[in-house]
Order: structure tokens, then C-alpha cells, then sequence
């Protein structure tokens, strides 16, 4: 893997994604709690949709956005990456690290926009805090990114159904916020600008500045001399 041109374009994708969530940040707070037209546009077709079958599939899905499932996935996807014990752990710490700052970061900015959510009367699953960036959608995009990028690392061949699956969860459960009616289309697409940039940031920095030595198979920590 040529490191620097891993961190070039990670940090594309970074700033890309940071500067359309900036956009789409300061257009909401702007709005002082007034949802767009595609909020109101989505939450009524959603509203126009359910049947008791969807909303529990819905329900089944997004409960998987947050709690242990993300971490748990984020782990294991270090686990599998690595080749030696070595690698494995600094693989899921790096993971399960950049899914915890995520969060924080995550949360600041919902604090600083403080965006209501929809009508109360049309949710179909519990929900707390502001509404902008969804948190079950941030969650869930990041660590359906870092596991796409274990597999992309760890399987040469036969890698695309995988991520193409991983990656449908992650957008699936974005799509049941907005389906469930506790968040605006807009929240949702915040929440995968979000991940996206940082998802950019902590590659980019891991390309740069994990030490070979972290990574590098336990056979070639130590130099086999003649005797």
C-alpha cells in the first residue's frame, strides 16, 4: 500500500465531505428549526408508507445503529484485518478510537445547532436529543466505513458483495430515521457527510503517522542474523 497516496486521497474525501457538511450545517441552523422543502417532502411519503410490517422491519434496523452492534462490528473488522496479534489490536483500537471520537464530535455539533425534531405525534420508535446530525446515522455510516475498509484491505478477491452489503446497512438505517419520523432527510444526509469527513480524517492520519513498527508482521520485528 503506497501510504502517501492513501492519505492524498483520504484527505480529499475529508475535506470534500467537511465542506458540504459545513454548507448544509450553517443552512440549517439558519433556519432557526424551519425543516426545507425535501424534509417535508420525505416525512410525508414516509407517513403515506407504513405499514405495521415496515415500521418493524424499520425498527429492527435502526436499533442496530446504535448501542454495542457498531462497536462490536468495528472490533471484529480489526480483529480480521490484521495478520498478527500485533496488527489485530492496533487495528480495533484504531477503530473502535476514531468511532469514539466520532461520537463526540458528533455531539458537540448537535449541541451547537440545536435543530428540533419532527412533530412528536409522527415517530414511530423513541428518540432523545436534537435532531441534526441524525447520531443513529453517523454511527452507523462510520463503522460500516471502517468495515469496509478491513475488507477492502484483508480480501483481494470477492471483497465488492461484502462491502456493497455493509454499506447497504449503513444507508438502510439512515433511511429509517426518516422513515420512523424522528429525523429530517437533511439530518440523515449530515449524518453521512459527517462520517464521510471523518472517516477521511482518521484514515488520512493513520496513513500518515502509524508507525511501521505497529504494523509490520511479527516475523520482521526481529532480524535473523548468520551465525
Amino acid at each position: 500500500m503506497d501510504r502517501k497516496r492513501t492519505a492524498e486521497f483520504a484527505g480529499s474525501v475529508a475535506l470534500g465531505a467537511w465542506a458540504a457538511f459545513a454548507v448544509l450545517a450553517l443552512v440549517v441552523a439558519g433556519r432557526h428549526g424551519t425543516p426545507l422543502a425535501p424534509d417535508h417532502a420525505l416525512l410525508t411519503w414516509a407517513l403515506g408508507h407504513r405499514t405495521d410490517v415496515a415500521v418493524a422491519v424499520a425498527r429492527g434496523i435502526t436499533a442496530t445503529g446504535t448501542g454495542a452492534v457498531p462497536y462490536a462490528l468495528v472490533v471484529a473488522a480489526g480483529l480480521v484485518v490484521g495478520r498478527t496479534r500485533r496488527q489485530r489490536l492496533v487495528a480495533a483500537l484504531l477503530g473502535a478510537g476514531c468511532l469514539t471520537l466520532g461520537q463526540a464530535l458528533r455531539w458537540g455539533v448537535m449541541e451547537l445547532v440545536a435543530r428540533p425534531r419532527p412533530p412528536r405525534a409522527d415517530w414511530q420508535t423513541s428518540a432523545s436529543g436534537w435532531s441534526f446530525p441524525s447520531g443513529h446515522t453517523t454511527t452507523a455510516a462510520l463503522a460500516a466505513g471502517l468495515v469496509v475498509l478491513a475488507i477492502w484491505t484483508r480480501a483481494p478477491r470477492g471483497r465488492g458483495p461484502w462491502c456493497a452489503a455493509v454499506a447497504c446497512w449503513g444507508l438502510a438505517v439512515g433511511a429509517t430515521r426518516v422513515f420512523l419520523g424522528v429525523h429530517w432527510c437533511t439530518d440523515v444526509l449530515g449524518g453521512w457527510l459527517f462520517a464521510a469527513g471523518w472517516l477521511g480524517v482518521c484514515a488520512c492520519l493513520a496513513a500518515r503517522w502509524v508507525p511501521d513498527a505497529w504494523a509490520r508482521d511479527g516475523s520482521q520485528e526481529r532480524p535473523v542474523t548468520a551465525p
